[in-house]
């Protein structure tokens, strides 16, 4: 198995997508291909590890050249038609031409959105591609779909996610039945807008036929409760509610730290409870849980957090290896030309 990285996308490329390769390289199965400005690379190799290249440090990791770059402030469809040797853009390619397994990347969102939809291809019988990240939640995780790709959705959108949703959890997780919800201000089913009524009626009208086990209206309080395997949302409320639960986690890790080393008395009776404080703070760190998977495109793609450091890099890249394991894209694919073909 081949694992592709964007190796200049992101705010902190190219060091923390090195730090986070050579860190996973040494504990999964795959390789990883570093796709970007090899001079560059190289020249950071030499800087952080005092190694002329990466083949000094490890054999399980190459370097593919490009000579472009697509930047965050460029235009997301423009910069996929004109940068043809950017990194993002021969990412894609390699994928799309079986010489990867899985592509990463931490670049420009609507530039991955455009690249992996048009270079790649959407699955038929799917509208939009969607990004799904893993949240934590009690005792397990929780899979939030979409949570940016798509700001202005309709209700087959919706529903097309939660089968995406389905299918993913099933062979993935091995979860037999997961429970889906639907985000909302309120449990009943009238409340919402005119995107969430519709979106509940038509989840509700096809669960049953599509093998959804549609769990109805979910507040943005329960839904880390450990009864919602996934929740299904627009892209624009999405991407708000992953935000805020990111900068929620931060508040309270920081708050915990400040409270636990108040003063010298609270830092001694903190001492026998460190290795429970420890799992707490791990259980809130996104970084534990890689990047968001992109569904809906005929190959593996992943967008890492464009603010990635290398531990973000690491467990993406373990992340990504499962991913592509799994053959997730290829079952959902058969299962969607199935629903198709019985329409």
């Amino acid at each position: 198995m081949n694992i592709l990285v964007d190796a200049m996308g992101g705010d902190n490329a190219p060091d923390a997508v090195i730090k986070g390769a050579i860190k996973a390289s040494n504990e999964i199965e795959g390789t990883i291909t570093l796709v970007g400005n090899e001079d560059v690379i190289n020249k950071r190799i030499k800087e952080l590890y005092d190694k002329n290249s990466i083949s000094e440090i490890t054999n399980k990791i190459k370097i593919h050249n490009t000579t472009e770059v697509i930047n965050m402030e460029d235009i997301p469809t423009h910069a996929i038609k004109t940068k043809k040797d950017s990194s993002m853009v021969v990412g894609f390619r390699l994928l799309k031409e079986g010489k990867g397994d899985v592509f990463i990347s931490a670049g420009n969102s609507g530039a991955l959105l455009t690249g992996a939809t048009l270079l790649v291809g959407r699955i038929k019988g799917i509208d939009r591609p969607a990004i799904a990240p893993m949240l934590p939640a009690y005792k397990k995780g929780l899979m939030l779909m979409d949570a940016g790709a798509n700001t202005n959705c309709k209700p087959i959108n919706l529903l097309q996610f939660a089968q995406m949703a389905n299918f993913y959890l099933k062979n993935t997780y091995k979860i037999e039945s997961p429970a889906i919800g639907l985000l909302n201000i309120g449990t009943e089913e009238t409340k919402g807008n005119d995107l969430m009524k519709e979106s509940y009626k038509l989840l509700k009208e096809k669960s049953k036929e599509l093998g959804i086990n549609f769990v109805g209206n979910v507040e943005g309080r329960d839904a880390f409760s450990g009864e919602i395997d996934a929740l299904i949302t627009d892209g624009f409320t999405g991407n708000v509610f992953l935000k805020t639960v990111e900068g929620m986690g931060k508040l309270v890790k920081n708050t915990l730290v400040d409270s636990l080393t108040h003063n010298l008395w609270s830092k001694i009776c903190t001492i026998p409870t460190l290795p429970a404080i420890n799992k707490f703070k791990k259980k809130l760190d996104y970084r534990e849980y890689g990047g968001a998977l992109f569904l809906g495109v005929k190959r593996p793609v992943v967008k890492a957090h464009g603010s990635s450091d290398e531990f973000l890099f690491y467990f993406t890249i373990k992340q990504a290896e499962q991913f592509a394991k799994s053959d997730s894209v290829n079952i959902m694919m058969k299962e969607f030309e199935k629903i198709t073909v019985n329409k």
